[in-house]
C-alpha cells in the first residue's frame, strides 16, 4: 500500500447519526473512484459500550459489570438481553431494504448468543465455589467489547453495499479464534487482500490481539486501532470525525459566538488535551502518527464543508498565541511535606511508587525544598490510600490532600510576552484568586490551580484575555 489513501475514525456519538454520517463523511457527494482510498474504523453506536460495560460516567453495570459483581441485583442475562434488544431496534431505525436488515439481525443474534453460551459455561463453573474466575474476567471484558464494534461495523458495510458502495466489512475482533496475534499482525493479514482503490474497507474499532486491547488502553482502544492502520498503511492522513470541532473552549462555558475554530495546531497541544482528559485522541495513538509523520485532521461530522483542525508534528504559529483554555473541574492536590526533604533523595521516588501502585493519574507536580504537590485526576477513596501508605512509610510527614480546579491555557508557542501577567490579571479583575500556577519552559501550557467552585469563571475570564483579546479571527463554527 501507498500513501494515497485516508484513514478515518468515526466516534460513536456520530456513528449514531446514521444519516449524517452517510450524507457527511461516508459518501459525502462522492461517486465511482473517489469514494475509495479511504479505511474507516469505527466505534460502537453511542452508548452501546456502556451496555456491554458499564456506563462510561455513571458506573452503572452494564453487562460485565453485572456478571462480574454477580450480587443478584442485576442478572447478566437481563443485561445482555437488553443489548441484544438495543442492536435490533437500531437495525429498525437505519435499514430501509428489508433483506439487509434481516441478515445484520441475524449477525446480531448469532454474536449474542455465542456470548450467552461462553458466559453460561463460565457462570456454572463458578458455581462450584473453588474456581477463580479473575483471569477469564478479563477476557469476558475484551469480548463484550468486541461486540459494539462488531455491530457498527457490519451494519454500515451492509448499508454502504445497499447503496451501490463496494464496502468490506474488515472483523478484526477474532471472533471464534483459538490464537491471538500481535495488533500489528492482525491488521496486516486483514487489510492484506484489500483493493484501497475499488474497495472501502470498514474496520471494527475493537482488535483482539494479544495483551488485550480493553487492558492496555481502556476505552481508548479504537483510536490505538486507527492509529495502527495509519502507520501500518503508510497513510497519507488521518482523520478524526467527531460530533464538535476542536475549539478554544467549552462553548457552553465562554458562549457559541465566542469560541473559535482551533484550525491549525501540533501534537504537543493534542498531548496536553489528552493530560487533561479531553482527547483530541489518545495519547499512545497520537504517538505513533506523530513518529510516522502523518497528520491528523479532527473534523466536525456535522460540519460537512469545514475542513475541521488539522494536528500535525512540524506545526510553527506564525506568532505566539493560546489556541484554547480548558481544565480539570475537579483534581485533588496531595501535599507532602517533611523537613527533612532538603538534600536528601528518595522522597519523590517513594511518592511516585504509591501513586502507581494505587492508578492514580498525575495531571500535574511541582516541589520545593521541603514540599512536594501532586495534582492528581482521581477519586477520594484512592488519594485517601495512597495517603495511608505514604503516612506508614513517612511517620514524620505532614501529608494532607484538597480539591481544587486546574486551568490550563495551552498552544503551540504561548511565550508572548507578558501572556501571564495579563492572565493574572484577568483572575484578579474576576474576583477569582490563584492558590498556585505551573509554567514550564516549553511554553506549551501554563496551568492555574484555583478553587474548585471558581473554574466556570476562571475559563471564561482567561478564554475572554487571552483568546477573544489576542484579535484572533473567527473561524468555523465551534461546538462541545
Amino acid at each position: 500500500m501507498t500513501g494515497k489513501h485516508s484513514v478515518e475514525k468515526i466516534g460513536g456519538t456520530s456513528m449514531a447519526a446514521t444519516a449524517t454520517v452517510f450524507d457527511n463523511v461516508l459518501i459525502a457527494g462522492r461517486s465511482g473512484a473517489d469514494l475509495y482510498n479511504r479505511i474507516f474504523v469505527v466505534s460502537a453506536y453511542a452508548g452501546m459500550t456502556d451496555l456491554l460495560l458499564e456506563h462510561k460516567k455513571t458506573g452503572v453495570p452494564g453487562v460485565y459489570a453485572s456478571f462480574a459483581l454477580n450480587d443478584g441485583n442485576r442478572c447478566w442475562r437481563d443485561a445482555l438481553e437488553d443489548v441484544r434488544a438495543a442492536m435490533i431496534r437500531r437495525n429498525a431505525e437505519m435499514f430501509v431494504r428489508e433483506d439487509s436488515r434481516a441478515e445484520c439481525d441475524r449477525f446480531v443474534e448469532g454474536r449474542v448468543d455465542g456470548l450467552r453460551a461462553c458466559l453460561n459455561d463460565l457462570d456454572r463453573l463458578r458455581a462450584h465455589g473453588r474456581f477463580c474466575l479473575k483471569e477469564q474476567l478479563v477476557t469476558i471484558r475484551e469480548m463484550l467489547a468486541g461486540l459494539g464494534e462488531a455491530h457498527s461495523a457490519h451494519s454500515t458495510a451492509l448499508l454502504l453495499r445497499d447503496r451501490g458502495v463496494n464496502a468490506v466489512f474488515v472483523d478484526l475482533t477474532m471472533w471464534m479464534h483459538d490464537s491471538l496475534d500481535t495488533l500489528d499482525t492482525r491488521i496486516r493479514e486483514a487489510l492484506e487482500p484489500i483493493d484501497l482503490a475499488t474497495q472501502m474497507p470498514i474496520v471494527t474499532g475493537y482488535a483482539g490481539c494479544e495483551g488485550g486491547m480493553v487492558r492496555r488502553y481502556a476505552r481508548g482502544y479504537s483510536e490505538m486501532t486507527f492509529s495502527r492502520i495509519a502507520v501500518l498503511t503508510q497513510a497519507r492522513e488521518a482523520i478524526i470525525h467527531k460530533e464538535f470541532h476542536l475549539s478554544s473552549a467549552d462553548p457552553r462555558l465562554v458562549g457559541e459566538d465566542r469560541a473559535r475554530k482551533i484550525g491549525r495546531t501540533s501534537y504537543d497541544v493534542a498531548d496536553q488535551l489528552a493530560n487533561l482528559g479531553m482527547e483530541a485522541i489518545h495519547p499512545r495513538a497520537g504517538r505513533g502518527l506523530r513518529q510516522a509523520e502523518i497528520p491528523l485532521r479532527v473534523r466536525n461530522t456535522f460540519d460537512r464543508l469545514d475542513p475541521g483542525t488539522l494536528i500535525s508534528g512540524d506545526y510553527v504559529t506564525e506568532k505566539p498565541r493560546v489556541e484554547i483554555v480548558t481544565g480539570l473541574r475537579t483534581v485533588h492536590a496531595l501535599q507532602f511535606f517533611d523537613q527533612d526533604m532538603v538534600g536528601e533523595k528518595g522522597f519523590d521516588a517513594a511518592i511516585l511508587d504509591a501513586l502507581t501502585r494505587h492508578g492514580a493519574w498525575i495531571v500535574s507536580k511541582s516541589s520545593n525544598a521541603n514540599t512536594i504537590t501532586h495534582y492528581l485526576a482521581t477519586d477520594a477513596a484512592t488519594v485517601g490510600r495512597v495517603i495511608a501508605d505514604l503516612e506508614s512509610a513517612f511517620p514524620a510527614s505532614a501529608i494532607s490532600s484538597h480539591p481544587v480546579a486546574i486551568v490550563s491555557v495551552i498552544g503551540s508557542d504561548i511565550s508572548e510576552p507578558g501572556l501571564v501577567p495579563r492572565a493574572l490579571l484577568a483572575l484578579d479583575e474576576a474576583g477569582i484568586t490563584m492558590i498556585a500556577m505551573q509554567h514550564q519552559i516549553r511554553n506549551v501550557d501554563v496551568q492555574f490551580i484555583v478553587d474548585c467552585d471558581a473554574f466556570d469563571a476562571a475559563i471564561c475570564a482567561l478564554h475572554s484575555a487571552l483568546v477573544e483579546g489576542a484579535g484572533v479571527a473567527k473561524s468555523g463554527r465551534a461546538a462541545a
